[in-house]
């Protein structure tokens, strides 16, 4: 198989994933670290969440895989939470940095 999409296209269906306590999409958050894709279509997204003790850690993880099922070409989707590095504000996008008023 002939993989079509690219990591490009993973973080475009991921900016579609918001933290729900925060309201901000889970890129711009900079909580996704990675994505690796398969020679057959899987994807694996390594990402990390704002804390340890998120309680919407399994929404978050549902929804990344329900937003890379609406990439047709992608196949099973997983999703690795990492906690090495930490995630702090610094990760953040600017824009994302400006629309939560940290600067």
């Amino acid at each position: 198989m002939v993989v079509t999409f690219s990591k490009d296209d993973v973080l475009a269906g991921l900016k579609n994933v918001y933290d729900p306590e925060i309201g901000v999409n889970i890129v711009d958050l900079g909580l996704v670290y990675d994505s690796e894709i398969a020679e057959n279509g899987d994807v694996l997204v390594i990402m990390t969440l704002t804390s340890m003790g998120c309680p919407l850690g399994p929404v978050i993880v549902q929804e990344v895989n329900n937003a890379l099922k609406d990439i047709p070409e992608i196949g099973s989707t997983d999703v690795k939470i990492v906690w090495s590095p930490p995630w702090t504000p610094d990760l953040m996008t600017e824009e994302a940095k400006d629309e939560l008023g940290i600067w």
